[in-house]
C-alpha cells in the first residue's frame, strides 16, 4: 500500500512540474518575456495540474477509444478542479488569485470557456502521449529508487506547503491587524525597511514570490493592505533594475 502511495505521489509531482512548464511557456509567450515565477509554491510545480492529471488518469483513461469523450471529460475535470481551487483559496485567504472576468463565457471570473477548451486539448495530449510515457518511465524504476525519490520529494513538498501557507496567513493576519485604521505611514515604513534589506528575511521573500507569481491577485476585503504591499513590491523591483 505504501509503495502505491509513493507511485501516485511521484506521478503527482511529475504532472505538477509539467504543468509548471506549460504555464511559464504560455505566460512567456503572452508577456513576450521569460516568466519563471508561476504559482505561490516555491518549487517548480503547480499542484492543480497534478491533481487534474491524476483524476484524468484514473477516470478518463478508460475512454481512450473515444477522443471526443476524452476532450469533453478532460475539459470538465480540469475546469472543475480550477473552480474549486479558486473558491477554496478565496475562502481561506480572502483573496482572488486569478480572475477571468474580462473573458467571455466565464463563471464568477474563476473559470472560462477558452481555458476549458485548452484543458480539453491538454487532456488529449495527456491521454495519448504524456501519460503513457510517464507511466512507462516510472515503471522502469527499481522499487528502492521509487521509495527514495518519492520520500525526498514528499519531504520537500510538505516543507514547501508549510512555508507557503504560513506566508499567506501572515498576509491575512496583517490584513486583519490593520483593517480598522489607516496604517499607510506605518505600513510604508515596515515594507520599505524589510524589502530594502540586503539579507532578505524569508517571510518577505516568500511574500514577494507570491505577488510576482500572481500579479493580478485581488483582495476580497475592503481597506486591505495587500494592495499597498503589491505597490511597494513593484517599487522595489523597479529600484532593483536601476
Amino acid at each position: 500500500m505504501l509503495d502505491v502511495i509513493y507511485y501516485i505521489f511521484l506521478l503527482f509531482i511529475i504532472y505538477s512540474f509539467i504543468g509548471y512548464l506549460v504555464e511559464i511557456i504560455n505566460c512567456s509567450i503572452i508577456e513576450k518575456k521569460i516568466v519563471l515565477n508561476r504559482g505561490f509554491f516555491l518549487g517548480p510545480y503547480l499542484p492543480i495540474y497534478g491533481v487534474s492529471c491524476l483524476l484524468m488518469g484514473s477516470f478518463i483513461i478508460r475512454y481512450k477509444g473515444d477522443i471526443f469523450t476524452v476532450f469533453v471529460m478532460s475539459a470538465f475535470v480540469c475546469t472543475t478542479v480550477e473552480y474549486i481551487t479558486s473558491y477554496l483559496l478565496e475562502k481561506i485567504f480572502k483573496a482572488r488569485w486569478w480572475d477571468y472576468s474580462d473573458k467571455r463565457f466565464n463563471i464568477e471570473g474563476r473559470i472560462c470557456l477558452s481555458n476549458a477548451f485548452l484543458f480539453g486539448l491538454g487532456g488529449i495530449l495527456f491521454t495519448y502521449i504524456i501519460n503513457p510515457i510517464v507511466v512507462e518511465l516510472i515503471g522502469k524504476l527499481p522499487l528502492l529508487a521509487l521509495r527514495i525519490i518519492s520520500s525526498i520529494l514528499m519531504i520537500i513538498f510538505i516543507a514547501d506547503i508549510i512555508i507557503t501557507v504560513t506566508t499567506l496567513y501572515q498576509v491575512k493576519i496583517s490584513t486583519l491587524r490593520f483593517k480598522s485604521r489607516d496604517v499607510t505611514a506605518e505600513l510604508t515604513k515596515i515594507i520599505k525597511e524589510e524589502l530594502a534589506k540586503k539579507r532578505k528575511i524569508k517571510t518577505n521573500f516568500f511574500v514577494r514570490h507570491m505577488l510576482n507569481a500572481f500579479p493580478q491577485i485581488k483582495t476580497t476585503e475592503t481597506n486591505n493592505p495587500l494592495s499597498k504591499l503589491k505597490k511597494y513590491n513593484l517599487k522595489f523591483k523597479q529600484k532593483e533594475r536601476k
